[in-house]
């Protein structure tokens, strides 16, 4: 009976047994979507490539190709999701060498549009104080708890009144809510994402009003089906009515975050209100602002060594 030599088996199939043995099942849909896409590139760019012939040349070559058509960033995550398979392949043996070692990661210019987008401090105020803040939960309401949190939309979707505690000034985050599929409770983005964050008095106060009455483990925000577009819309009109630049409701969460840096508050305090995983993400993410702060920083310092005698 022949054998069949597993270093000769298509790296592509190698991917795609890879993703049904440790995968699936053990990650959220979503992020599975994104292993499965990044199998179908595989089959794309590199369908003939084997096992034995995978080395940092061959890796490489394939990163760059990936790399003509999407971002530095996207490409950075294609290498992750590779890496993760072919680090378990030299384990097996079935590679010598980690091909991925030294991998340098290109891609194309992000477009001015996919930049960020932010309000500043006064911009903010402006969309606040347009806000229609009723007596009853609007999503009015959902902008101003986002602006001021910096949930992401899906974890301020899944809030009950049982998450909020008032007399500790806090909102527990435990939980997303399926706004994508057929609604319900889902688990976090990762680990880091379940959390506590601090609220201001006057939400306290804002909010435990709101909130009497109201069923403690069901959504304060969900009346049926709930789509992302219907809430960005809402705050696109309010923007243009408060002539401040049009955001979504993610660039809220990057709002939050951008006014607590230039406030002066840590990365790693950031970091962990916004439920990173790691630093390296918020550093990732808000690497403009940080810049900038740091230039303002070494201005602060050459002041301060001038007036030194």
């Amino acid at each position: 009976m022949e054998t069949i030599n597993k270093n000769s088996e298509r790296f592509c199939d190698y991917y795609a047994k890879w993703i049904s043995v440790y995968k699936e099942g053990a990650i959220r849909d979503v992020t599975l979507g994104k292993y499965k896409m990044t199998q179908k590139w595989l089959e794309k760019l590199v369908p003939d490539l084997r096992m034995e012939e995978l080395n940092r040349i061959t890796y490489q070559q394939l990163l760059n190709e990936y790399a003509l058509t999407h971002e530095r960033q996207t490409t950075m995550d294609f290498h992750h999701q590779l890496k993760g398979a072919i680090l378990d392949a030299v384990d097996e043996g079935l590679i010598d060498r980690d091909p991925t070692r030294k991998a340098i990661i290109k891609g194309k210019t992000p477009s001015e549009n996919k930049k960020i987008k932010y309000l500043n401090q006064f911009e903010l105020h402006t969309l606040l104080t347009s806000l229609n803040l009723s007596s009853q939960i609007n999503w009015d309401w959902f902008i101003l708890l986002v602006a001021k949190t910096g949930l992401r939309f899906s974890e301020a979707l899944a809030l009950t009144p049982k998450d909020f505690d008032f007399a500790h000034q806090s909102i527990s985050i435990s939980k997303t809510w399926n706004y994508k599929g057929n609604g319900g409770f889902l688990p976090t983005k990762n680990k880091s994402s379940v959390r506590k964050v601090q609220i201001d008095w006057q939400m306290v106060i804002q909010f435990s009003e709101l909130l009497k009455g109201l069923p403690e483990d069901e959504p304060v925000f969900i009346k049926g089906k709930v789509y992302n577009s219907t809430v960005n819309d809402i705050l696109s009109r309010h923007c243009k009515k408060a002539n401040i630049p049009v955001i979504s409701v993610h660039g809220l969460r990057h709002t939050h975050a951008s006014i607590l840096l230039f406030a002066g508050v840590s990365i790693a305090s950031v970091a962990r209100r916004l439920g990173h995983s790691s630093m390296n993400t918020t550093q990732k993410t808000y690497l403009h602002i940080i810049q900038e702060l740091e230039n303002r920083d070494i201005d602060l310092v050459m002041r301060s060594l001038s007036v030194l005698n």
